[in-house]
């Protein structure tokens, strides 16, 4: 069974790294942990519904229509903001943790890049990977390549990347735009899939613990609510 798949960002290789130096700076107070924002989200159900695979659907093709989705998701979330995140403003990829993101190129060169060349070097990659059909076949009878899980496995990771940066660097520019459980929600989603299927090594992803453990389990039901779940 074939899906249908949006075409929307391949890969390279990533590096992340502390920023240099003897001593990491104070962390940063974590504003999307507060639970006036962590409450707020656009569904009421256990995401495990949602990434759970079907009995009649092959793994890879359901692999494949996931990461797809969540490219387009990411991406668009992204573009939300983008106008916030300049060489300027970013001139690292920050995450969480006083974390900082290397892109590492073709020839595994580590490369110190503003926030947004580091995202559109992932959304570039992630593109021809996407969009390439002996990777991710939408054609009946082609077959995956024995590396798609492995490209799979790449793609979540830089997605996590660019989730977590949002998080990090834009999350007030996501709560004046009134976006925030939408944010909420992508990321809850992204990561029950990729915890369920083990796409990402859990020490790649625990600079966002926190926050994933608040918003991967599903609120309490609201009586009232019906795009904005919000707890009281």
């Amino acid at each position: 069974m074939r899906f249908k798949r949006n075409g929307s960002y391949t890969l390279n290789r990533k590096s992340k790294t502390k920023p240099n130096g003897k001593k990491p700076p104070a962390e940063e107070k974590k504003h999307y942990l507060e639970p006036e924002y962590t409450k707020v989200r656009v569904v009421d159900f256990d995401l495990k519904e949602l990434v759970v695979l079907p009995p009649e659907i092959d793994l890879n093709e359901w692999l494949a229509s996931n990461t797809t989705t969540f490219f387009n998701l990411i991406n668009l979330q992204y573009s939300t903001i983008s106008e916030f995140c300049t060489g300027d403003t970013c001139q690292a990829m920050t995450a969480a943790c006083n974390t900082i993101l290397l892109w590492q190129d073709e020839k595994g060169k580590k490369i110190k890049c503003t926030a947004p060349q580091y995202v559109d070097f992932v959304m570039s990659s992630v593109q021809k990977i996407v969009t390439d059909e002996d990777i991710f076949p939408t054609k009946y009878g082609k077959e995956f390549p024995n590396t798609f899980e492995t490209l799979v496995k790449k793609i979540c990771r830089f997605l996590f990347h660019v989730l977590a940066h949002i998080y990090w660097a834009h999350f007030k520019e996501t709560v004046a735009l009134d976006l925030q459980g939408h944010l909420n929600t992508l990321y809850a989603h992204f990561i029950v899939f990729i915890r369920v299927f083990n796409l990402v090594d859990p020490k790649e992803i625990c600079i966002m613990d926190d926050l994933s453990e608040v918003l991967c389990n599903p609120p309490p039901p609201s009586p009232t609510a019906q795009n904005h779940v919000t707890e009281r």
